[in-house]
């Protein structure tokens, strides 16, 4: 698993558990769940890396879409409007992506 020696495997399948239904998905609890929330700023920039499976140095919507299988290989994908909310809620300067600055301040909201 990618988040080995980030975070626990413990952590991510409670996380990942609270949002196995559609439309339950909240990014602020995850993160809080999965234990991001309470990381440092290099390992939250080490979590980013792993989600911007492109290496664009951004997160993109269709990569938001798969964030979960991130975690999980097993996890379901985000539905468009998850998707669409959390992407409006990283996304601060309106570009249609998410950089490594707009996640870290994600994830710490």
């Amino acid at each position: 698993m990618a988040f080995t020696g980030l975070l626990s495997d413990a952590d991510i399948t409670t996380a990942l558990k609270d949002c196995q239904a559609a439309e339950s998905f909240n990014y602020k609890s995850f993160f809080a769940k999965v234990g991001l929330s309470g990381k440092s700023g290099d390992d939250v920039k080490k979590a980013f890396a792993i989600i911007d499976q492109d290496k664009s140095g951004f997160i993109e919507e269709d990569e938001l879409k798969l964030f979960l299988q991130n975690f999980s290989a097993g996890a379901r994908a985000l539905t468009d409007s998850e998707t669409k909310a959390f992407l409006k809620a990283g996304d601060t300067d309106g570009d249609g992506k998410i950089g490594v600055d707009e996640f870290a301040a994600l994830v710490k909201a």
